[in-house]
């Protein structure tokens, strides 16, 4: 009874806390979206002022038209390449995105056969990427677990387990800080021509979590338009050992029985001890039968 109201107050916890989300990024983004908003009627417009003889609505049109192309991952500007979205590189990145569930959504299938076909590789593709960073994760926790005991032979007599275990973990996050997410934000800041440093950190972390927004995506600038490709295939490459990476941490995190809060919430011995019960209760039927 104990663990079900202790689930109960965290599921009370967990809506407290989305709610909170939701109305902080509320206060922050709506003045912003206002003042972008009043700025874009006040240049439509000048726009309007400035071409008198076009009309509102062909304006209107001309709009709808451009966010049509847009959300189809078209280009609208004038200065761009011929690269097709779907050229060899553009859909490595696609594919990968859709197997590691990052799911940008700046390129997707527009026909019905395409669309079709991502659900049939979505279903077999991301089972399969479970699998291979699943193994990846096991051949670099053979590294970290060396790095661990290290650390427990030279510090052992000073500090407890626990402590040691925080200090091993701390050392695998910092790793992964600098060569997953500040350096390589360092790369894109270098590549992509309107990012900020800021701008590439978030793209960096938004995509090694698999949240993928989408508003930031690796590529798409003008500036390494003639080696896209290549960019592409890199950025990929990233993406999957950042991934894993992200998934050794988390294995490494949830290790450790003290920071592992969904021990708190585990069924499992339950479980366990009911499947006892119902196979003592089985045999002592048979046994009475016989």
């Amino acid at each position: 009874m104990l663990d079900k109201i202790k689930f109960l107050l965290f599921i009370l916890g967990y809506f407290i806390f989305i709610n909170i989300g939701a109305s902080i990024f509320s206060a922050i983004e709506i003045p912003i979206e206002t003042k972008a908003a009043r700025d874009f009627a006040i240049v439509r417009k000048n726009f309007l002022v400035k071409h008198p003889l076009l009309t509102e609505e062909s304006l209107e049109e001309l709009m709808q038209e451009v966010v049509k192309a847009t959300k189809k991952g078209i280009s609208v500007g004038f200065n761009q390449t011929d690269e097709f979205n779907w050229s060899f590189g553009q859909s490595l990145f696609f594919t990968s995105c859709v197997v590691t569930t990052i799911g940008y959504g700046r390129i997707t299938p527009l026909t019905r056969i395409g669309k079709i076909f991502c659900i049939l590789y979505a279903l077999v593709g991301i089972p399969l990427t479970l699998i291979l960073l699943s193994g990846l994760v096991e051949r670099f926790l053979v590294p970290a677990w060396w790095l661990l005991n290290w650390l427990n032979l030279k510090l052992e007599d000073l500090y407890n387990s626990f402590n040691i275990r925080l200090l091993h973990l701390a050392i695998i996050i910092t790793l992964l800080t600098i060569f997953f997410l500040v350096l390589p934000a360092g790369a894109f800041y270098y590549l992509e021509e309107d990012w900020s440093y800021l701008d590439a950190l978030y793209y960096c972390f938004i995509s090694l979590t698999t949240i993928g927004l989408g508003d930031y995506i690796a590529g798409d600038s003008s500036v390494i338009s003639p080696y896209k490709s290549l960019y592409k295939i890199v950025t990929t490459i990233y993406l999957f050992l950042g991934i894993t990476i992200m998934m050794l941490t988390l294995t490494i995190f949830y290790d450790i029985p003290q920071l592992n809060l969904g021990l708190l919430f585990s069924l499992s011995e339950h479980v366990l001890a009911r499947k006892e019960s119902t196979v003592l209760s089985i045999s002592g039927r048979n046994r009475a039968n016989i």
